[in-house]
């Protein structure tokens, strides 16, 4: 048994937490989070902020990143695995995972997730509430996978990219890195890098650097 730190104890670090705890794999957890003004989130004691990580490191050999910036929760990890922490990956008992899937460290997989077989889940992703990964996807670095969104089979979401509540994408679709899906969104062609898409079926709304 070990100890794990949680970087983050907003609303989504107590779902992580939570995840965590149902495991029953570490017997301490613990948060960090930069509102000085907390002391316990969900029972769980917050004990410094983000810029503390080291000091924990002897009794905290796991940790974690809870937070919902994508590129933000990656530079977090990247700098806790560079500091010797164990990044684990977390998954809800009550998910449903394929023993022919593959997830990297400091993914987390959520309550009623689904993720089918040969699905490739890389480092640092959420796979919220409900949401689905369907056979033969590749899921890149950094994504985020809101609650309720299904993503068919054979489907790529390149890194760092971030589906909206509810967001469908059809099979054998592309998507490019650095998107927003907007909830609801329906996806039936290949979306590129760095784009904002709404709609059903979904459209092009922004580039980035450029307004709606």
């Amino acid at each position: 048994m070990e100890n794990l730190l949680i970087l983050g104890a907003g609303g989504h670090g107590k779902v992580v937490a939570e995840a965590a705890m149902l495991t029953g794999r570490w017997d301490d957890i613990a948060f960090l989070d930069n509102d000085t003004t907390l002391n316990r989130v969900i029972g769980i004691p917050v004990i410094g902020s983000f810029d503390t990580y080291l000091d924990h490191s002897k009794a905290y050999s796991s940790a974690v990143v809870a937070i919902g910036n994508n590129e933000n929760r990656f530079v977090w990890l990247t700098k806790l695995e560079q500091a010797g922490f164990k990044i684990p990956v977390i998954i809800h008992p009550s998910s449903i995972v394929s023993k022919f899937s593959q997830i990297e460290s400091g993914t987390v997989v959520l309550a009623g997730a689904v993720i089918n077989a040969d699905a490739s889940i890389a480092k640092g992703c959420i796979l919220n509430t409900s949401s689905t990964i369907d056979h033969d996807c590749v899921i890149g670095n950094g994504v985020h996978v809101s609650p309720g969104a299904n993503v068919s089979g054979t489907v790529t979401i390149n890194d760092f990219s971030w589906l909206g509540v509810g967001a469908s994408i059809v099979n054998n679709i592309t998507i490019g890195s650095h998107v927003i899906v907007a909830a609801g969104a329906v996806v039936i062609s290949d979306i590129p890098d760095s784009v904002m898409v709404a709609g059903v079926p979904a459209q092009i709304k922004q580039s980035y650097g450029d307004e709606l």
